[in-house]
C-alpha cells in the first residue's frame, strides 16, 4: 500500500513479496548500513531468511498505528528500484517496550542510493504529514560518528541539540529536533 508520494519517490508498506524480502536482506546485512543501529539484536543479518522476521518486527510494531507511524520502503517511482527505508515513529524510551510521547523520523538507504537526496526527500514528506497531523516536535537520533545522516537531519532544517541517552535503552545518541513551522 502506498502511504506518501514525492515528486520522485513512492512510500509504500514492505511487503513479503520476494523481491521486497531480498533487498530487505541486502540492506541490513551490510555492517556499512548496520553499525550505525545501535544494539539492535539479530542485526547485520546473516541469513535471508531473517528478512521475513525483520518484516513482522515491523508490522507487530505499528499493527495498532492507522498507518500514522510505520518504517516504510522508498521506491524510485521512475525506476522502481527500492533504495532503503523511511520510518517515523514514537521514540522507545529507556526502557525500550515503552513507547515516550516524542516522535522520530528516521532512514536506512542502501548505499547503491546514498548522495540522490532520498532519505532527505522521504523524510520531508513524513514530517510534513505528521506536522499536519498536529505533532509540535519530531527527532532524529543518530549515533555518534555517523555525519551522512546528521547531514540528512541539518538539510531537514533540524537543530542538533547535543547528545541525549533518553531513548532506545539510554543509547548515547546525537539528537537533532524541528518544531512545526506553526508552533
Amino acid at each position: 500500500m502506498t502511504v506518501l508520494t514525492t515528486e520522485r519517490l513512492i512510500l509504500r508498506d514492505w511487503t513479503d513479496d520476494p523481491a521486497d524480502l531480498a533487498r530487505i536482506y541486502d540492506i541490513y546485512r551490510r555492517p556499512e548500513i548496520t553499525r550505525w543501529l545501535g544494539a539492535s539484536p539479530g542485526l547485520p543479518m546473516t541469513d535471508p531468511a531473517q528478512a521475513v522476521e525483520r518484516l513482522r518486527i515491523w508490522q507487530d510494531r505499528h499493527a495498532d498505528d492507522g498507518g500514522r507511524y510505520g518504517t516504510w520502503a522508498v521506491e524510485v517511482r521512475e525506476t522502481g528500484q527500492v533504495v532503503g527505508t523511511a520510518l517515523l515513529k514514537p521514540l522507545p524510551g529507556r526502557d525500550e517496550a515503552v513507547r515516550t510521547e516524542d516522535i522520530e523520523t528516521g532512514w536506512h538507504l542502501h548505499p547503491d542510493s546514498w548522495g540522490h537526496g532520498y532519505a532527505t526527500e522521504a523524510a520531508r514528506v513524513l514530517v510534513a504529514r505528521e506536522f499536519a497531523a498536529g505533532t509540535r516536535e519530531i527527532y532524529a537520533v543518530v549515533s555518534p560518528g555517523n555525519e551522512p545522516s546528521m547531514a540528512v537531519a541539518r538539510r531537514l532544517g533540524m537543530t542538533h541539540v547535543g547528545q541525549r541517552t533518553d531513548w532506545y535503552g539510554g543509547e548515547l545518541l546525537e539528537t537533532f529536533v524541528l518544531t512545526a513551522p506553526d508552533a
